[in-house]
Protein backbone atom coordinates (compact mmCIF):
# COMPACT_ATOMS: atom_id res chain seq x y z
CA UNK A 1 0.00 0.00 0.00
CA UNK A 2 1.12 3.57 -0.74
CA UNK A 3 1.91 5.42 2.87
CA UNK A 4 -1.16 7.88 3.80
CA UNK A 5 -0.67 11.39 2.36
CA UNK A 6 1.15 14.02 4.55
CA UNK A 7 -1.01 16.37 6.08
CA UNK A 8 0.80 18.94 4.48
CA UNK A 9 0.21 18.08 1.08
CA UNK A 10 -3.09 15.98 0.86
CA UNK A 11 -6.09 17.30 -1.07
CA UNK A 12 -8.11 19.48 0.95
CA UNK A 13 -5.89 19.96 4.13
CA UNK A 14 -4.28 23.14 5.22
CA UNK A 15 -0.81 22.36 5.42
CA UNK A 16 1.12 24.49 6.94
CA UNK A 17 4.03 24.70 4.07
CA UNK A 18 1.25 25.07 1.29
CA UNK A 19 -0.47 28.07 3.68
CA UNK A 20 2.77 29.97 3.52
CA UNK A 21 3.69 29.39 -0.16
CA UNK A 22 2.65 32.40 -1.22
CA UNK A 23 5.01 34.34 1.19
CA UNK A 24 8.49 36.03 -0.76
CA UNK A 25 11.41 33.48 0.13
CA UNK A 26 13.38 36.60 1.08
CA UNK A 27 10.77 38.53 3.48
CA UNK A 28 12.99 39.51 6.26
CA UNK A 29 11.44 40.21 9.63
CA UNK A 30 11.99 43.68 11.07
CA UNK A 31 11.60 44.80 15.09
CA UNK A 32 8.93 47.12 15.87
CA UNK A 33 8.44 49.40 18.59
CA UNK A 34 6.34 48.01 21.98
CA UNK A 35 2.78 47.40 21.40
CA UNK A 36 1.20 50.36 22.01
CA UNK A 37 -2.48 49.67 23.65
CA UNK A 38 -4.42 51.15 26.60
CA UNK A 39 -3.23 49.83 29.70
CA UNK A 40 -5.67 48.29 30.75
CA UNK A 41 -6.05 45.99 27.36
CA UNK A 42 -1.51 45.16 26.81
CA UNK A 43 -0.90 45.00 30.98
CA UNK A 44 -0.44 41.36 32.18
CA UNK A 45 -3.35 40.31 34.83
CA UNK A 46 -1.95 41.64 37.88
CA UNK A 47 -1.97 38.79 40.87
CA UNK A 48 -5.21 38.69 42.53
CA UNK A 49 -6.17 39.33 46.25
CA UNK A 50 -6.13 36.10 48.75
CA UNK A 51 -9.05 34.55 48.77
CA UNK A 52 -10.28 35.27 44.87
CA UNK A 53 -9.96 33.78 41.62
CA UNK A 54 -6.50 34.86 39.99
CA UNK A 55 -5.62 35.08 36.53
CA UNK A 56 -2.79 34.42 34.12
CA UNK A 57 -1.00 35.44 30.86
CA UNK A 58 -1.49 33.42 28.07
CA UNK A 59 -0.19 33.68 24.07
CA UNK A 60 -1.46 32.70 21.38
CA UNK A 61 0.90 31.61 18.26
CA UNK A 62 -1.02 31.94 13.87
CA UNK A 63 -0.13 32.38 10.44
CA UNK A 64 -0.53 35.68 9.51
CA UNK A 65 -0.24 34.99 6.02
CA UNK A 66 -2.95 32.98 5.52
CA UNK A 67 -6.31 34.61 4.71
CA UNK A 68 -8.33 35.60 7.57
CA UNK A 69 -5.52 34.52 10.14
CA UNK A 70 -3.92 36.17 12.60
CA UNK A 71 -1.86 39.72 12.43
CA UNK A 72 0.56 38.80 15.19
CA UNK A 73 0.98 37.24 18.45
CA UNK A 74 -2.51 37.24 20.33
CA UNK A 75 -2.62 38.06 24.07
CA UNK A 76 -5.28 37.02 26.22
CA UNK A 77 -5.46 35.77 30.52
CA UNK A 78 -6.90 32.33 31.46
CA UNK A 79 -8.54 32.19 35.04
CA UNK A 80 -6.75 29.69 37.07
CA UNK A 81 -9.83 28.27 39.04
CA UNK A 82 -12.56 28.16 35.73
CA UNK A 83 -9.91 28.66 32.53
CA UNK A 84 -11.84 31.30 30.89
CA UNK A 85 -10.00 33.08 28.56
CA UNK A 86 -10.79 36.77 28.40
CA UNK A 87 -8.75 38.62 25.24
CA UNK A 88 -6.31 41.29 24.77
CA UNK A 89 -4.65 43.06 22.66
CA UNK A 90 -2.39 41.97 19.64
CA UNK A 91 1.64 42.11 19.40
CA UNK A 92 2.10 43.13 15.97
CA UNK A 93 5.44 42.96 13.71
CA UNK A 94 6.20 38.89 14.36
CA UNK A 95 5.61 36.88 10.88
CA UNK A 96 3.88 33.67 11.37
CA UNK A 97 4.90 33.08 14.97
CA UNK A 98 3.44 29.21 15.13
CA UNK A 99 5.43 28.44 18.15
CA UNK A 100 6.09 29.82 20.65
CA UNK A 101 8.39 28.95 24.24
CA UNK A 102 9.29 30.96 27.13
CA UNK A 103 12.56 31.98 28.85
CA UNK A 104 13.20 30.59 32.10
CA UNK A 105 13.38 33.85 33.91
CA UNK A 106 10.06 34.93 32.13
CA UNK A 107 10.57 38.09 31.22
CA UNK A 108 11.22 36.87 27.26
CA UNK A 109 9.28 35.04 24.84
CA UNK A 110 10.64 33.97 21.26
CA UNK A 111 8.78 33.23 18.57
CA UNK A 112 9.68 31.40 15.16
CA UNK A 113 9.11 32.84 11.75
CA UNK A 114 7.81 29.93 10.10
CA UNK A 115 8.34 31.10 6.44
CA UNK A 116 10.76 30.33 3.18
CA UNK A 117 13.60 32.49 5.08
CA UNK A 118 13.10 31.40 8.62
CA UNK A 119 13.77 33.32 11.59
CA UNK A 120 12.98 33.57 15.30
CA UNK A 121 12.15 36.83 17.42
CA UNK A 122 12.41 37.89 21.18
CA UNK A 123 9.64 39.56 22.83
CA UNK A 124 10.35 41.07 26.04
CA UNK A 125 7.81 41.10 28.58
CA UNK A 126 7.79 44.46 30.76
CA UNK A 127 6.85 44.14 34.90
CA UNK A 128 3.41 45.62 34.32
CA UNK A 129 3.11 43.01 31.14
CA UNK A 130 3.80 45.07 28.01
CA UNK A 131 5.30 43.35 25.99
CA UNK A 132 8.08 44.78 23.06
CA UNK A 133 9.48 42.94 20.44
CA UNK A 134 13.05 43.28 20.20
CA UNK A 135 14.20 42.09 17.15
CA UNK A 136 14.67 38.46 14.89
CA UNK A 137 17.71 36.75 13.35
CA UNK A 138 17.48 34.25 10.40
CA UNK A 139 17.54 30.61 11.49
CA UNK A 140 19.56 29.81 8.52
CA UNK A 141 16.90 27.51 7.75
CA UNK A 142 13.43 27.64 5.93
CA UNK A 143 9.97 26.82 7.71
CA UNK A 144 11.48 26.93 11.50
CA UNK A 145 8.24 24.45 12.98
CA UNK A 146 9.76 25.00 16.55
CA UNK A 147 12.16 26.34 19.46
CA UNK A 148 12.93 25.95 23.07
CA UNK A 149 15.41 27.40 25.35
CA UNK A 150 17.95 25.50 26.90
CA UNK A 151 17.76 25.56 30.20
CA UNK A 152 20.67 27.46 31.50
CA UNK A 153 19.18 30.77 29.43
CA UNK A 154 21.97 31.53 27.36
CA UNK A 155 20.86 29.91 24.38
CA UNK A 156 17.68 29.21 22.04
CA UNK A 157 17.22 26.39 19.68
CA UNK A 158 15.03 26.17 16.75
CA UNK A 159 14.46 23.34 13.76
CA UNK A 160 13.71 24.25 10.12
CA UNK A 161 11.34 22.13 8.88
CA UNK A 162 11.47 22.63 5.67
CA UNK A 163 14.72 22.28 4.99
CA UNK A 164 15.42 20.03 7.66
CA UNK A 165 18.04 21.64 10.04
CA UNK A 166 18.26 22.64 13.52
CA UNK A 167 19.97 26.06 14.68
CA UNK A 168 21.40 27.36 17.95
CA UNK A 169 21.43 31.37 18.84
CA UNK A 170 23.02 33.36 22.02
CA UNK A 171 20.63 35.00 24.08
CA UNK A 172 21.88 37.83 25.78
CA UNK A 173 21.37 39.31 29.50
CA UNK A 174 18.21 41.38 27.81
CA UNK A 175 16.19 38.81 26.39
CA UNK A 176 17.46 39.69 22.79
CA UNK A 177 19.11 37.17 19.91
CA UNK A 178 22.66 37.28 18.92
CA UNK A 179 24.34 36.12 15.25
CA UNK A 180 23.27 32.18 15.03
CA UNK A 181 26.56 30.21 16.13
CA UNK A 182 25.55 26.98 14.39
CA UNK A 183 23.30 25.31 12.02
CA UNK A 184 23.53 20.99 11.73
CA UNK A 185 21.39 19.82 8.62
CA UNK A 186 20.09 16.20 9.07
CA UNK A 187 22.05 14.42 5.84
CA UNK A 188 21.62 10.89 6.51
CA UNK A 189 19.80 8.70 6.67
CA UNK A 190 18.03 8.65 3.73
CA UNK A 191 14.84 10.35 3.87
CA UNK A 192 11.97 8.17 4.89
CA UNK A 193 8.90 6.48 2.56
CA UNK A 194 6.88 9.77 0.67
CA UNK A 195 9.13 12.16 2.67
CA UNK A 196 11.01 14.43 -0.25
CA UNK A 197 14.24 15.03 2.60
CA UNK A 198 14.81 15.32 5.92
CA UNK A 199 12.06 18.08 8.25
CA UNK A 200 13.28 18.55 11.26
CA UNK A 201 9.87 19.15 13.47
CA UNK A 202 11.49 19.52 16.95
CA UNK A 203 14.07 20.06 19.38
CA UNK A 204 14.30 20.43 22.95
CA UNK A 205 16.64 19.43 25.53
CA UNK A 206 16.68 16.59 27.97
CA UNK A 207 15.19 16.87 31.67
CA UNK A 208 19.44 16.79 32.92
CA UNK A 209 20.70 19.40 30.94
CA UNK A 210 23.04 17.55 29.60
CA UNK A 211 21.78 16.85 25.54
CA UNK A 212 19.37 18.34 22.97
CA UNK A 213 17.23 15.81 21.23
CA UNK A 214 15.77 16.67 18.06
CA UNK A 215 13.14 15.01 16.20
CA UNK A 216 12.81 14.74 12.20
CA UNK A 217 9.98 13.51 10.29
CA UNK A 218 11.53 13.48 7.24
CA UNK A 219 13.87 10.52 7.95
CA UNK A 220 12.23 9.17 11.07
CA UNK A 221 15.35 9.21 13.03
CA UNK A 222 15.44 10.97 16.68
CA UNK A 223 19.07 12.78 16.81
CA UNK A 224 20.99 13.71 20.02
CA UNK A 225 23.98 16.19 20.14
CA UNK A 226 25.68 17.75 23.29
CA UNK A 227 26.04 21.29 23.28
CA UNK A 228 29.21 23.43 23.75
CA UNK A 229 27.67 25.63 26.58
CA UNK A 230 30.89 27.85 25.64
CA UNK A 231 30.58 28.05 21.53
CA UNK A 232 26.72 27.51 21.10
CA UNK A 233 27.86 24.66 18.86
CA UNK A 234 25.97 20.96 18.59
CA UNK A 235 27.79 17.89 18.32
CA UNK A 236 25.97 14.80 17.35
CA UNK A 237 26.10 11.99 20.14
CA UNK A 238 23.60 9.71 19.37
CA UNK A 239 20.47 8.58 16.66
CA UNK A 240 17.22 6.62 17.14
CA UNK A 241 15.69 5.35 14.49
CA UNK A 242 12.02 4.51 14.27
CA UNK A 243 9.89 2.92 11.99
CA UNK A 244 10.40 3.38 8.74
CA UNK A 245 7.80 5.59 7.46
CA UNK A 246 6.39 6.64 10.99
CA UNK A 247 7.42 10.24 11.18
CA UNK A 248 8.09 11.12 14.23
CA UNK A 249 7.03 14.21 15.22
CA UNK A 250 7.26 15.34 18.90
CA UNK A 251 8.15 14.07 22.12
CA UNK A 252 7.82 15.24 25.97
CA UNK A 253 9.82 13.47 28.84
CA UNK A 254 8.51 11.90 31.83
CA UNK A 255 9.52 14.26 34.54
CA UNK A 256 11.97 11.14 36.00
CA UNK A 257 13.89 11.94 33.29
CA UNK A 258 14.50 8.56 31.81
CA UNK A 259 11.63 7.59 29.49
CA UNK A 260 9.88 9.94 26.76
CA UNK A 261 6.74 10.37 24.98
CA UNK A 262 7.23 10.47 21.16
CA UNK A 263 4.16 10.79 18.89
CA UNK A 264 4.39 9.59 15.39
CA UNK A 265 2.24 11.46 12.80
CA UNK A 266 2.00 9.09 10.00
CA UNK A 267 1.84 5.64 11.38
CA UNK A 268 -0.85 6.95 14.42
CA UNK A 269 1.43 6.05 16.76
CA UNK A 270 2.59 6.54 20.20
CA UNK A 271 5.95 5.35 21.15
CA UNK A 272 7.63 5.09 24.68
CA UNK A 273 11.32 5.76 24.63
CA UNK A 274 14.30 4.90 27.56
CA UNK A 275 16.64 7.76 27.80
CA UNK A 276 20.00 7.39 29.02
CA UNK A 277 21.17 10.74 30.38
CA UNK A 278 25.02 9.42 30.51
CA UNK A 279 25.11 8.85 26.65
CA UNK A 280 22.61 10.72 25.45
CA UNK A 281 20.89 7.13 24.03
CA UNK A 282 17.26 7.35 23.30
CA UNK A 283 15.80 3.75 22.52
CA UNK A 284 12.63 3.39 21.13
CA UNK A 285 10.02 0.67 22.08
CA UNK A 286 7.17 -0.10 19.97
CA UNK A 287 4.45 1.65 18.76
CA UNK A 288 0.98 1.79 20.65
CA UNK A 289 -2.34 3.17 20.22
CA UNK A 290 -3.57 6.15 19.94
CA UNK A 291 -7.22 4.79 20.72
CA UNK A 292 -8.47 7.15 17.36
CA UNK A 293 -9.23 3.15 15.42
CA UNK A 294 -8.51 2.79 12.07
CA UNK A 295 -6.37 5.25 9.45
CA UNK A 296 -4.54 8.21 10.39
CA UNK A 297 -5.46 10.65 12.73
CA UNK A 298 -1.94 12.58 12.02
CA UNK A 299 -1.74 12.77 16.03
CA UNK A 300 0.26 16.35 16.97
CA UNK A 301 1.89 16.55 19.99
CA UNK A 302 2.36 15.00 24.05
CA UNK A 303 2.09 16.24 27.49
CA UNK A 304 2.79 15.13 30.34
CA UNK A 305 1.15 16.25 33.78
CA UNK A 306 3.85 17.75 36.62
CA UNK A 307 3.61 14.85 38.24
CA UNK A 308 4.08 12.59 36.09
CA UNK A 309 1.24 10.21 36.24
CA UNK A 310 -0.99 11.50 32.95
CA UNK A 311 -0.14 11.95 29.19
CA UNK A 312 -2.19 13.68 26.59
CA UNK A 313 -1.95 13.10 23.35
CA UNK A 314 -4.06 15.49 20.46
CA UNK A 315 -5.18 13.94 17.14
CA UNK A 316 -5.86 16.21 14.70
CA UNK A 317 -7.85 13.80 11.97
CA UNK A 318 -9.59 12.31 15.03
CA UNK A 319 -10.36 15.79 16.80
CA UNK A 320 -9.42 14.03 19.83
CA UNK A 321 -7.37 14.15 22.76
CA UNK A 322 -6.08 10.22 23.96
CA UNK A 323 -5.57 9.84 27.65
CA UNK A 324 -2.99 7.50 28.88
CA UNK A 325 -1.95 6.31 32.30
CA UNK A 326 1.87 6.43 33.21
CA UNK A 327 3.09 3.32 34.83
CA UNK A 328 6.05 1.37 35.91
CA UNK A 329 7.98 5.40 36.63
CA UNK A 330 7.36 6.21 33.27
CA UNK A 331 8.42 3.31 31.35
CA UNK A 332 4.48 2.71 30.77
CA UNK A 333 1.88 4.01 29.17
CA UNK A 334 -1.31 2.06 29.43
CA UNK A 335 -4.43 3.51 27.18
CA UNK A 336 -7.60 4.83 28.67
CA UNK A 337 -9.83 6.63 26.58
CA UNK A 338 -9.95 9.23 23.94
CA UNK A 339 -12.27 12.71 24.68
CA UNK A 340 -13.70 14.84 21.73
CA UNK A 341 -11.52 17.89 21.38
CA UNK A 342 -14.36 20.40 20.56
CA UNK A 343 -12.52 22.10 17.73
CA UNK A 344 -10.98 21.49 14.51
CA UNK A 345 -7.49 20.07 13.73
CA UNK A 346 -5.64 20.26 17.58
CA UNK A 347 -2.34 21.04 16.52
CA UNK A 348 -1.45 21.67 19.75
CA UNK A 349 -1.46 21.47 23.40
CA UNK A 350 -0.69 23.01 26.58
CA UNK A 351 -0.69 22.31 30.24
CA UNK A 352 -1.14 25.15 32.94
CA UNK A 353 2.12 25.51 35.18
CA UNK A 354 0.13 23.70 37.93
CA UNK A 355 -1.15 21.18 35.29
CA UNK A 356 -4.77 21.65 36.33
CA UNK A 357 -6.11 23.31 32.91
CA UNK A 358 -5.32 21.84 29.61
CA UNK A 359 -5.50 24.10 26.35
CA UNK A 360 -5.67 22.75 22.95
CA UNK A 361 -4.75 25.37 20.11
CA UNK A 362 -7.10 23.66 17.00
CA UNK A 363 -6.44 25.29 13.97
CA UNK A 364 -8.85 24.82 11.88
CA UNK A 365 -11.77 25.58 13.68
CA UNK A 366 -9.98 28.93 14.78
CA UNK A 367 -10.28 28.49 18.60
CA UNK A 368 -9.17 27.35 21.86
CA UNK A 369 -10.62 24.91 24.19
CA UNK A 370 -9.82 24.72 27.72
CA UNK A 371 -10.25 21.30 29.63
CA UNK A 372 -10.09 21.16 33.66
CA UNK A 373 -7.75 18.13 34.43
CA UNK A 374 -8.72 15.51 37.74
CA UNK A 375 -7.21 14.28 40.03
CA UNK A 376 -7.41 10.59 38.07
CA UNK A 377 -6.38 12.41 34.75
CA UNK A 378 -9.87 13.11 33.61
CA UNK A 379 -10.59 15.74 31.19
CA UNK A 380 -13.54 17.98 32.02
CA UNK A 381 -14.56 20.60 29.32
CA UNK A 382 -14.51 24.42 30.66
CA UNK A 383 -16.73 26.54 28.87
CA UNK A 384 -17.11 27.80 25.49
CA UNK A 385 -14.28 27.39 22.85
CA UNK A 386 -12.54 30.89 22.78
CA UNK A 387 -12.36 32.32 19.27
CA UNK A 388 -8.34 32.81 18.09
CA UNK A 389 -7.77 32.97 14.16
CA UNK A 390 -5.87 30.26 12.85
CA UNK A 391 -4.94 29.21 16.46
CA UNK A 392 -1.50 26.78 16.06
CA UNK A 393 -0.11 27.41 19.53
CA UNK A 394 -1.06 28.60 23.25
CA UNK A 395 1.20 29.27 25.80
CA UNK A 396 -0.35 29.56 29.36
CA UNK A 397 2.45 31.99 31.35
CA UNK A 398 3.36 31.20 35.42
Amino acid sequence: MNPAPHPRSAPGLPGRRGLLGGLLAGAALAAVPALAAPAHAGARPAPAPAGSRATRPLLLGTYTSEGGGGTGIGTAAYDTGTGAITPGPVITGVENPSYLAPHPSGATVYAVAEQGAGAVTAVAIGPAGTYEVLGSRPTGGSGPTHLSVHPSGRWLLSANYTSGSVAVHPIAEDGSLGERTDLVTHSSPPPGPGQGGPHAHQIVTSPDGGHVLAVDLGTDTVYTYRLDASAGTLTEVSRAALTPGSGPRHLAFHPGGRFAYLACELDNTMVVCAYDPATGALTPGPGQSTGTGSGVSYPAQPVVTGDGAYVYLANRGHNSLTRYAVEGDGAVLRLLDTVPVGGDWPRQLALSPDSSLLFAANQRSSTVTVFGVGPDGSLTGAGAPFPAPVAVCVLPLP
